[in-house]
């Protein structure tokens, strides 16, 4: 029998110390080790072997051989459809065979209904459901909600790890679906399942599985309190995407997001809307982000931003009042408070547009949340028209990023902005005047001459020359 250990691990990284430490040594975090049993394994004979259940913990002896870089020959992997649009976008095209990817996200966003709709609907392919969280009649209940119980999909509520592979190795399935990875346990391991050694020894034998088998494995993991993927840093490693299922309960709009992707970009955007028949594709994401009205109110203006390859028209909500306090309030929802707070000093300082004094309340429309560096103009339009109360049109938009001597520089692919503007119906765009731009974005605009059918481009080169437009 082999002897058994405790180690100490930190709760933030998953770095493994044989004593505990205040500090950690290498995400330098305080008092985020936790004592834990594990347990080594020593057989020689319990790793993986094609064809049986084995033990996929164990490292075997590898019998590769180093080869030149040239002589190695590259095939293109035929993608999966998942019969599902926006995850096919996020993904960069489909599911890659033997990949594994780990989905994460709030309780309550709708990460498992995603993954179950997705295994009820693909086509001509062998899925295995395995959840540790639920019954067999909870998910034949959800299935039937979303009205898609003829399928090639096998339900297994089932924890033990070894027992899923046994289940796979019989079913051979060619998609495999862990709901999630913190009710799995390996027999390995002493501790309890969950905690950081549990979750590294089932995480590195999913993914010996995936590669040995060439089956997609997905995975579902919870986050913790301050919105990261709970357990060690090693679980993100090991996985070849990263998706993170956001949502706000108060909308019905959920954001998926790629922060990792070795087979695709990681700056795409799928959008759903959570209905009572399950999770649907939003095609046109702009009509939801924008108001529906059709008179300008004070303090609103419309970005043109980009979400990965897809662009987007978004709404910006800026509100400026006295303020009753010594200190006034800066507050922004949806965009990153230190940029709000360096726009309105390049406001004071630039353009002798007083603040001082005087809350700004900042807010993206639609419960969004933008890093595009082009929704500065439109931050910056929709605070002066909250200031000087004057309703900007509502038929103008604006793709641009300020600079902190006040000039407006240019952002990246600015065609495709123009393009979604023309197409929602704008009439104007304000963009840098140093934007470089291709005439061929469309078939009947000469951007170049700022002329199109529909839109004008109105170039502009700082602040001042914004203010002079905007009158």
């Amino acid at each position: 029998m082999a002897k058994v250990k405790t180690a100490f691990f930190c709760s933030d990284c998953g770095y493994e110390s044989p004593k505990w430490v205040g500090k950690c040594p290498a995400c330098g975090a305080w008092n985020t080790f936790t004592e834990e049993v594990i347990q080594r394994e020593t057989s020689a004979n319990s790793g993986f072997t094609n064809g049986n259940a084995g033990n996929f913990g164990t490292a075997q002896i590898s019998a590769n051989k180093p080869c030149l870089i040239s002589d190695i020959v590259s095939e293109t992997q035929p993608r999966i459809d998942t019969c599902d649009s926006e995850l096919n976008r996020v993904l960069g095209g489909g599911l890659i065979p033997g990949s594994i990817i780990l989905l994460g996200g709030e309780p309550g966003t709708g990460k498992s209904t995603l993954l179950l709709q997705i295994a009820l609907q693909i086509k001509g392919k062998t899925v295995l459901y395995t959840s540790g969280e639920e019954s067999e009649q909870q998910i034949h209940l959800r299935a039937e909600r979303l009205g898609l119980t003829k399928a090639q999909c096998y339900i297994l509520t089932e924890t033990n790890i070894s027992n899923i592979f046994l289940q796979a190795i019989e079913i051979k399935p060619d998609i495999l679906i862990v709901d999630s990875i913190q009710t799995l346990y390996s027999d390995n391991i002493d501790s309890t399942s969950g905690s950081l050694s549990q979750i590294k020894e089932c995480a590195a034998q999913l993914q010996r599985y995936a590669k040995g088998t060439g089956t997609a494995v997905f995975i579902i993991g919870h986050i913790t309190k301050d919105g990261s993927l709970a357990g060690p840093k090693i679980l993100e490693h090991v996985v070849d995407a990263v998706l993170l299922f956001e949502g706000d309960s108060n909308y019905e709009y959920r954001i998926l997001r790629a922060s990792k992707n070795r087979f695709g970009a990681t700056g795409e955007l799928g959008i759903y809307a959570m209905l009572s028949s399950g999770l649907r594709g939003v095609d046109n994401p702009s009509e939801i982000l924008l108001s529906k009205r059709d008179e300008a109110a004070s303090g609103t203006a419309i970005a043109a931003t980009l979400e990965g390859l897809r662009p987007l028209m978004i709404e910006v909500q800026a509100l400026v009042g006295k303020s009753t306090y010594a200190v006034p309030q800066r507050s922004a929802t949806g965009f990153d408070l230190r940029r709000l707070n360096m726009l309105i000093a390049v406001l004071e300082k630039r353009c002798g547009f007083r603040l001082f004094g005087q809350d700004v309340f900042l807010n993206i429309a639609g419960g969004i949340k933008v890093n595009d560096p082009a929704i500065d103009l439109a931050v910056v339009a929709a605070i002066l028209s909250s200031g000087k109360d004057v309703a900007f049109s509502c038929k103008n938009c604006f793709a641009a990023e300020v600079g902190l001597t006040g000039e407006i520089r240019p952002v990246q692919r600015v065609e495709q902005r123009i393009a979604e503007a023309e197409k929602l119906g704008f009439e104007r765009i304000f963009i840098s005047q140093y934007s470089s731009i291709s005439s061929k974005c469309t078939d009947k605009t000469n951007i170049n001459n700022n002329k199109t059918d529909s839109i004008e481009i109105i170039r502009i080169r700082n602040l001042f020359d914004l203010l002079k437009k905007l009158g």
